[in-house]
């Protein structure tokens, strides 16, 4: 059904008003959203654009890979299915024959409560011109608990990076464009938790490739693997990859959608007698429009009386008091927290007085309006000299703010940032960023841990700042000048070589099956049995 031309004054994700013209293609506007980076066509013409259908063999092929990765995220078992996507896709029959109840539809909403166990949304969210509404009536054909899985194109692919505008995406019917991030946040705003996004691969040879890019003229790489195709026809035909495709796939689960989201603080406590109980006032105190707070304090057993002023507050309603039976680190602490927190949204916050209360509004305005997923509250706005000051004390400030300086340029050389203060307290992020990620840093590394695990994900840290006053070795910083350095390198060697697969992650973390089979392994089985179907 045509519904004629529309012209958007604001993001469909984030409700912004701040629309920047980004490219036109084919007569038609694309534009970006300057606070969440959403691009979509404004004006939009109808429901979908006119687009050359895949070939069927192509389409099997993508479902035969979706199948796999889908048995890797929820296990083998199958289950009634909603599929929404063109009808003509082979998906089903493949899907039937791994177990799957399948009901085909184009529209979610005619099956509102009707509690299916999967819902499939192949190759037409960006087809809509409301893929959030489509995102929430899939979630209300779903039974709680229920999955959802998208296949879409993806705007962080290889071949959206390398060909640019001249990808074939642009062409291909799509009113919206996705990236990880835009697409994690679409789902987090229609009642999904539990998300996974990573890139859909495809076994291609050059002679693919090369099909791929006749629809790129003027793209410098596409016209070398052309010429490259036509001098050597065999050896194209004969060398085959899996390779990353231009789209990407998302699971999440359908979480209970609460009244209200609520907030979640960690805080670690150590010998911190001195400071505990204003903060911890402060903190409950503390109201931020529009969301319930819940504070988990964990105590790691002190010996200044931090613990039992901690005790005073295990009755209050909105305090989870844990009581750890020896200090292992604020890391391990922390991670503590982050493992009973139940929010939307995570902040931590240290036991000290050093960083402002004030700054939880403007922090958490970015999550709280979906334009972000992860923020850092940057202590300095200005010269990275100036962040720590002790009085009588202007050359162990100088080195601390020397060891800031390195380790920030190590951080943003390594993982391809531009961060000013990775390292701060203030980390806030919205919880389903941590899943399908494990940790294991138990002191001040996990302050890098936790960065960069959730930078390798995917996600963008927003840098905003925050009041910080810094207090010395006499006031109580536990830093160690020797060790803690050496702990932070070996951590960043460490993050920068390893894989980070969260996925893997999911599948290993599922309990074993009846046969005594690892979960993981049963659901690499049975996506192995769907792909060669």
């Amino acid at each position: 059904m045509n519904l004629g031309v529309r012209q958007l004054a604001e993001c469909p994700l984030c409700a912004s008003r701040r629309l920047r013209y980004a490219f036109s293609r084919d007569n038609q506007r694309a534009v970006r959203c300057a606070d969440c980076r959403f691009l979509f066509l404004n004006p939009q013409p109808a429901d979908a654009l006119p687009a050359p259908p895949p070939s069927h063999e192509v389409l099997a092929e993508k479902a035969r890979s979706f199948l796999v990765e889908l048995a890797r995220y929820r296990g083998p078992h199958g289950g009634r299915m909603l599929l929404l996507g063109e009808l003509d896709n082979p998906l089903r029959a493949l899907a039937e024959q791994a177990g799957f109840g399948v009901t085909q539809a184009e529209d979610a909403t005619e099956h509102a409560g009707a509690g299916f166990d999967l819902c499939v949304l192949w190759q037409m969210l960006g087809q809509r011109r409301d893929p959030a509404a489509l995102l929430k009536a899939a979630h209300g054909a779903l039974k709680p608990g229920g999955y959802l899985a998208v296949a879409t194109p993806s705007l962080d692919s290889l071949p959206a990076r390398t060909l640019q505008q001249e990808w074939p995406a642009f062409r291909a019917g799509q009113l919206s464009f996705f990236d990880g991030q835009t697409l994690q946040t679409a789902l987090f705003f229609a009642g999904f938790d539990q998300m996974i996004v990573e890139p859909a691969r495809r076994r291609m040879n050059l002679g693919n490739l090369a099909h791929y890019c006749e629809n790129t003229p003027r793209a410098f790489a596409g016209g070398l693997i052309r010429a490259f195709a036509k001098l050597a026809p065999r050896a194209v035909r004969q060398v085959e990859r899996d390779v990353p495709s231009s789209d990407m796939l998302a699971f999440g689960r359908a979480a209970v959608l609460r009244a209200k989201r609520v907030l979640s603080i960690v805080v670690p406590a150590f010998n911190e007698a001195a400071s505990f109980e204003e903060l911890i006032e402060a903190v409950l105190a503390k109201e931020v429009p529009g969301l319930d707070i819940e504070v988990i304090v964990v105590e790691s057993n002190s010996t200044d009386g931090t613990r039992e002023i901690a005790q005073r507050y295990q009755s209050h309603p909105r305090v989870k008091l844990i009581l750890e039976e020896k200090p292992r680190g604020k890391g391990h602490a922390v991670r503590t927290g982050l493992a009973e927190a139940t929010g939307d949204f995570i902040l931590i916050q240290d036991a000290d007085l050093e960083y402002d209360l004030e700054d939880y509004d403007a922090l958490l305005e970015p999550l709280i309006t979906g334009r972000e997923a992860f923020v850092l509250g940057s202590r300095h706005s200005g010269s990275v000299w100036k962040m720590r000051q002790f009085s009588g004390q202007a050359g162990l400030s100088a080195f601390l703010n020397f060891g800031h300086w390195f380790f920030t340029t190590l951080v943003n050389v390594l993982f391809g940032q531009r961060l000013k203060d990775p390292f701060t307290m203030f980390k806030v992020f919205r919880r389903d960023c941590l899943f399908g990620l494990t940790f294991e840093c138990n002191r001040f590394d996990f302050d890098y841990e936790l960065l960069v695990k959730l930078v390798r994900k995917g996600y963008r840290p927003l840098e905003l700042p925050v009041n910080y006053r810094s207090r010395s070795f006499k006031q109580g910083k536990k830093v160690s000048m020797i060790r803690d350095p050496l702990m932070w390198l070996r951590a960043l060697v460490k993050l920068r070589l390893a894989t980070i697969d969260p996925l893997t992650e999911v599948a290993k973390s599922r309990p074993a099956t009846a046969n005594g089979k690892s979960a993981a392994g049963s659901a690499a089985a049975a996506g192995e049995k769907a792909f060669c179907l």
